[in-house]
């Protein structure tokens, strides 16, 4: 029976990150399509113009440790508002910038949208919360389905909104009124937090054990794994992710056909998360997280055959879907591997790394789609060529911990 009623409440907190991923995230989509656009615009240098995308991830891991150790003093909620306060700004000094024609003052808006982006990859552990150990897979998996609609309605409302809004700077016009767009869904999406039914965590009592520390937890080497794979999954789909508008206008298409791209992408990032959960529960998450490597190691192979739009389309599916079983199994697997008391310290750290890994391949995306080669064919090679190093590391640490696993069943 207490199962049952745990499975209640978590349902209803699900249904409530559900709508937030969907709502909310949508400006994650729209940002990531016109950030680089809109910095190669105000940048003076083409080599920087994935920066404002960078300092956005920067701000992220900057903010991870801070919002969980909010989220488990004052809970969720708490940090859920903080991260929509975020976005807010973000956006607000955003918009001021493009406006401004200010390449620094844009910068700052972008470092600021990083607090929105931290609180929101805590929407996944936060579906853990309630959720029973059988549950627990299937929840999370459901919140980042949630992402499905954020996938169609961020590059929708990125196409609506191209040229709404003047600027004395014209390069720049076709973004202004998206972000305005962003500052409308962060006050409008915070309201759905007041339906959250999340606990805050007691405080613990003196005498109470205070767990692992965070070497301690690290250097488990089921936790050193999952944030491992963590960060190789979400750092190589940012990677590529961040590039691609810039090849797609690079190679001679249209603006429009780059948002269609990116939506098919992350469309492919969330769609399998209506069974990502159930496979996980059926073939264990060591082999869905091996599946998700070997996905992105095909779209890599799929993106190095050439730079037609069909391949463009392909690729990028092919990097939503792995990241979707890289990501949400490392997540599964990190969840299962800490104690309740643990939550704070272990859940902030793993953000702090992954955010940290995804903000060194944002800066890269940017160097080494325009300037290690003479056109934008040439950058996109080494963009996709720089993949293979971190999937053999990845790969390598999960076949290691499998077969740890194998030879202590057998002992």
């Amino acid at each position: 029976m207490t199962e049952q009623i745990d499975d209640r409440r978590a349902w209803r907190n699900v249904w409530v990150l559900v709508a937030a991923q969907a709502f909310l995230g949508a400006q994650m989509p729209m940002i990531f399509i016109i950030g680089g656009l809109a910095g190669q615009s105000l940048a003076s240098n083409a080599c920087l113009a994935t920066l404002p995308i960078s300092l956005i991830v920067l701000g992220s891991m900057l903010s991870a440790t801070p919002v969980s150790a909010i989220m488990q003093k004052y809970g969720r909620r708490t940090g859920f508002l903080l991260g929509a306060a975020g976005g807010t700004a973000g956006a607000v000094v955003g918009a001021w910038g493009l406006y401004l024609g200010s390449f620094p003052i844009f910068l700052i808006g972008s470092l600021l949208t990083g607090i929105y982006m931290s609180a929101h990859g805590f929407y996944r552990f936060a579906a853990a919360d309630t959720a029973s150990d059988s549950f627990r897979p299937k929840a999370i998996s459901y919140v980042m389905a949630g992402g499905l609609l954020s996938a169609i309605i961020g590059p929708q409302l990125v196409k609506l909104t191209d040229g709404l809004i003047v600027s004395p700077d014209a390069r720049i016009s076709s973004f202004l009124g998206a972000y305005l767009v962003v500052v409308a869904i962060n006050l409008l999406g915070a309201l759905l937090f007041l339906l959250i039914d999340i606990p805050t965590p007691p405080a613990p009592a003196a005498d109470a054990p205070r767990g692992r520390t965070r070497w301690q937890l690290i250097t488990t080497p089921r936790i050193a794994v999952a944030v491992i794979c963590a960060m190789v999954s979400y750092a190589l789909m940012n990677l590529v992710m961040t590039s691609t508008p810039l090849a797609v206008v690079g190679c001679g298409y249209t603006k429009g056909n780059a948002a269609d791209v990116v939506s098919g992408h992350v469309l492919a990032m969330f769609v399998p998360s209506f069974f990502t959960g159930h496979l996980i529960a059926r073939f264990g998450v060591e082999r869905i997280m091996a599946l998700g490597l070997l996905v992105l190691a095909a779209a890599g192979a799929v993106a190095l055959q050439g730079v037609a739009l069909e391949n463009f389309f392909i690729a990028m599916i092919l990097l939503g879907l792995g990241w979707n079983f890289g990501f949400i199994g490392a997540t599964t697997m990190l969840a299962g591997a800490h104690d309740p008391h643990e939550r704070g310290r272990m859940q902030g750290l793993n953000d702090l790394l992954v955010f940290g890994g995804v903000t060194v391949a944002s800066l890269a995306s940017g160097g080494l789609m325009n300037c290690s080669g003479g056109s934008a064919v040439e950058g996109w090679t080494a963009v996709n060529l720089a993949m293979a190093p971190f999937l053999f590391l990845a790969g390598g640490a999960l076949m290691w911990l499998m077969l740890q696993a194998r030879t202590s069943s057998r002992a």
